[in-house]
């Protein structure tokens, strides 16, 4: 999960939310705000950090939009964010994501999960910590914390923990062969995290870019 800095909302969203009786499910066309979810996020999940373009994607309400819930909020853009489509069709066991959350909230279970990647109050990243293998854990060993990653979110589900993996044994590998002893430099290293850490010339985060970050700043303060 990678923290996200929330910006100016699209107009057409503003203006759609002056109108009367406006409501979420009737704001159409959409497309304009999927864009502006994306740009923010850099083309990553807002959960699981997958990439997601404007045909793969699902506008997420955090705090559920339903009338048990919190319908006042679901036109505000600091509610939303993009998810990835997480498995939808094949099963609850493989939902994740927003299909996985929605699951819960479907049943009206008023359940607002502990870490909201865009609060601005809480960043996200200082929370979670990862094993090498690529599953996610509470940082600090908090049970609600990992039932939400676990239960709520599944973001442990084994593909996503297969792809983590395979994303950093990609950049593992581009350092080896950059370095022939397989001792990086503290430098290669501290550069490699700045550009995870960066959106590209797309405007685009790399996939499980968190994960990564965390694993060769953990290298780099523990040689």
């Amino acid at each position: 999960m990678k923290r996200i800095i929330k910006g100016s909302e699209p107009p057409c969203l503003l203006q759609y939310r002056q109108t009367n009786d406006a409501k979420y499910d009737n704001y159409r066309p959409k497309e304009p705000l999927k864009k502006a979810l994306l740009e923010e996020q850099g083309y990553i999940c807002c959960y699981c950090m997958q990439r997601i373009s404007i045909d793969d994607m699902e506008i997420e309400h955090n705090k559920a939009q339903n009338e048990n819930c919190y319908p006042e909020l679901q036109l505000d853009y600091k509610n939303l964010l993009a998810s990835c489509t997480g498995n939808r069709g094949k099963g609850l066991k493989n939902f994740h994501c927003n299909a996985r959350k929605g699951y819960y909230e479907g049943k009206n279970i008023n359940y607002t999960i502990t870490l909201n990647p865009a609060d601005s109050n809480k960043n996200c990243e200082h929370y979670i910590k990862y094993s090498s293998t690529g599953k996610l854990l509470s940082a600090s060993d908090d049970e609600t914390i990992n039932r939400e990653l676990n239960e709520i979110l599944n973001l442990n589900h084994q593909n996503l923990i297969d792809n983590r993996k395979i994303a950093l044994d990609v950049i593992i590998h581009v350092l080896n062969k950059k370095f022939s002893n397989k001792t990086w430099s503290k430098e290669a290293i501290k550069k490699k995290v700045e550009e995870l850490s960066s959106k590209d010339a797309e405007g685009k985060y790399s996939p499980y870019c968190q994960y990564i970050a965390w694993y060769l700043t953990k290298r780099l303060n523990n040689p």
